[in-house]
């Protein structure tokens, strides 16, 4: 397929209009401190107020409030009219956290300039946190996952990292506050756990034998694992408790792959036994099996509905869709349907469910109300799963390449079902080995748009409701990717009017909350500070920064590179001349070409070095120096996009 233009974030949209967006940056006014050193701040112009305030979510001391490096906590504005108060909602604020240098003055016009720097994709500092991004995981063929940084990367696509697995993932969920992820390795009998704060696994668990599926339960207390084991004793459930990263409970269900769900109260977990055609219920308090319920032949898929409070379980054998009572845990219906049944699914808040038939390439719609099928909508050759947006349903069929798309807004004001499709690139899945339990159609934030993995042609495609066709697609340098996740980290309304985001606080020091909104124009940089944590060991203090020595010349491929930077005390942030081992290691993701060169001092603390592209794509640049103990992997890199001419 050719490369389309993909469609550009709202942050982009920002960085188009900055220099119409920045007025009169403004140091805010404390309005009620919550502690000394953080209080509450807002700022307020044009008549609208922002009030920033930022909150540990665990905290460590005594003292209230207090924010340590390396723990997490919740970021918060709150935007409203200033005369009346009222909240402004429907927003799309843009911020950054970022230290501020020794002696730097928080003025209007250093916070333009920080801002705009964070707007540009090409040779740049990024900001030691960023508010305003999300990353596309991908679960490969390989044993690793590729983390795809869209932002820096439209166009010419941006592998931030690719994180090592001692074997192959089967399927995956990230943590409640996205920090971690778990991913299931049948073949070696564990279950990774990756930081996704450094991208860097940190344990693997022995999950009993080949576990499959992982749910987490809502409250992110227990992980609930799938073991497939042939023999009974290794069949059922191992739950992992994510706090010490132990097993809790391995509970033998019945035989056969086993799904997952949980009430919204977590109070119970349901688990289907394919082989043995059941349900068991745990107490999810006591880690006890209370009741095995007899669904009917090859129970393989099941789903929670908050509105009926009814778990519905899909029968592969008999075709039928069994509606359980979660409060007296007895069967409340059985639709029947046709056999092959494979995934059922539940958009939030909707009464409507969706069962996915593989065998008869149709899609049946269940109203969850009356517990009867409304619909049944063909789709494409041998589908087998289902995802959702707000609008629509979206059904991967591997027999072909096309995605079929069911309107699910109007279905309960009109008898016709409206149904499209689009190709998803240009192989049908089936053309591929390689295949996973974990969702290979994904939503991106917001909304109207997804995400398709394509492993026959080692591609990710980016669809936008409303084309004809995907608008671009992500590459995966030739790996396949089997499954995909999106690890939001921007800003959300969590309330009208209020916008907030999770994050783990980087070092200690003094930071500034650079706050970037486009309609009403608003530009600030509040305070922050960060203290010590006492937890944490001691972390070797980098005596230099580096940062952009002027702004950035295109690059292209093919073509020399002059390549300037400054080299900054980190104490008085006066320049460090004279530097005879600055070592700088440019390479381009993900790693297929590097250089490596002596810079060269030119004077007043900028050292230069030259390399020539070789082809179009994303260059990190890293920096050592042996004789104050700077290496690799301590100052954050800088990053050059080089184009074709």
């Amino acid at each position: 397929m050719t490369m389309l233009k993909l469609m550009m974030p709202a942050i982009l949209f920002l960085a188009a209009n900055f220099s119409q967006t920045c007025g009169q940056a403004q140091i805010p006014t404390a309005t009620g401190a919550r502690t000394a050193l953080n209080p509450s701040q807002t700022f307020t112009q044009e008549g609208v107020s922002v009030e920033f305030s930022i909150d540990p979510i665990a905290p460590i001391t005594s003292q209230p409030g207090e924010l340590m490096a390396g723990t997490d906590a919740t970021v918060r504005f709150r935007i409203y009219e200033t005369n009346g108060g009222k909240a402004l909602s429907n927003l799309h604020p843009a911020a950054w956290i970022d230290r501020r240098g020794p002696g730097q003055i928080r003025e209007a016009r250093e916070c333009r300039e920080k801002i705009q720097s964070f707007l540009q994709p090409g040779f740049n500092r990024r900001a030691n946190v960023d508010l305003n991004s999300y990353f596309i995981l991908a679960l490969n063929h390989q044993p690793n996952i590729s983390v795809i940084d869209p932002l820096f990367g439209f166009g010419g696509t941006k592998l931030f990292a690719l994180v090592p697995l001692p074997s192959p993932g089967e399927d995956w969920v990230l943590s409640v506050n996205n920090k971690r992820l778990y991913v299931s390795m049948p073949a070696i009998n564990q279950v990774a756990v990756i930081d996704t704060t450094g991208w860097k696994p940190i344990a693997q668990i022995d999950a009993g034998v080949k576990p499959s599926r992982v749910a987490l339960q809502h409250d992110g207390k227990y992980l609930w694992i799938g073991n497939d084991g042939a023999e009974s004793k290794d069949s059922g459930i191992t739950v992992i408790d994510t706090e010490s990263l132990t097993i809790a409970a391995h509970l033998n269900t019945g035989a056969g792959h086993h799904e997952i769900a949980f009430t919204e109260d977590d109070r119970f977990a349901f688990i289907t036994n394919k082989l043995d055609g059941t349900l068991s219920v745990i107490d999810v308090r006591k880690l006890v099996r209370v009741k095995d319920i007899k669904v009917g032949a090859l129970p393989v898929s099941l789903a929670f509905s908050p509105l009926s409070k009814a778990v519905y379980v899909a029968n592969e054998g008999d075709g039928a869709i069994v509606a359980v009572d979660t409060l007296r845990l007895e069967i409340l219906a059985r639709m029947k349907a046709e056999p092959g049944l494979r995934s059922i699914r539940m958009p939030l808040d909707s009464r409507f469910g969706f069962v996915v038939n593989q065998a008869t390439d149709k899609v049946y719609i269940f109203d969850a109300s009356s517990n009867r099928i409304r619909h049944s909508v063909p789709v494409g050759p041998g589908a087998d799963q289902i995802t959702f947006t707000r609008e629509f349903a979206y059904v991967r069929a591997p027999g072909n390449e096309f995605v079929t798309m069911i309107k699910i807004t109007d279905l309960d004001k009109t008898q016709e079902v409206a149904v499209t499709r689009f190709p998803a690139g240009q192989k049908a899945p089936k053309e591929s080995r390689f295949d996973s339990l974990a969702d290979a159609i994904v939503p991106l934030p917001g909304e109207g748009s997804v995400l398709v993995a394509s492993s026959a042609d080692n591609e990710i495609y980016l669809y936008t409701e409303g084309m004809a066709a995907p608008m671009g697609s992500f590459q995966n340098y030739r790996r396949n990717p089997k499954a995909l996740l999106v690890l939001d980290n921007s800003l959300a309304e969590t309330a009208r009017g209020v916008y907030t985001a999770t994050v783990r606080l980087p070092e200690a020091g003094p930071y500034d909350v650079a706050f970037l909104l486009e309609t009403p124009r608003l530009v600030n940089c509040f305070d922050l500070t960060i203290g010590e944590n006492p937890v944490l060991p001691k972390v070797a203090t980098v005596p230099i920064t580096i940062e952009p020595a002027s702004r950035e010349t295109p690059a292209h491929a093919g073509e020399s590179y002059k390549l300037q930077f400054k080299v900054l005390d980190k104490n008085s942030n006066q320049p460090k001349p004279n530097l005879a081992d600055v070592e700088v290691l440019v390479f381009l993701a993900p790693g297929i070409w590097q250089q490596r060169e002596w810079a060269k001092a030119v004077g007043n603390g900028v050292y230069e070095v030259t390399f020539v592209p070789p082809q179009a794509g994303v260059y990190y640049v890293y920096f050592q120096c042996s004789s104050l103990d700077v290496r690799f992997s301590q100052i954050i890199p800088l990053t050059i996009r080089a184009t074709k001419q």
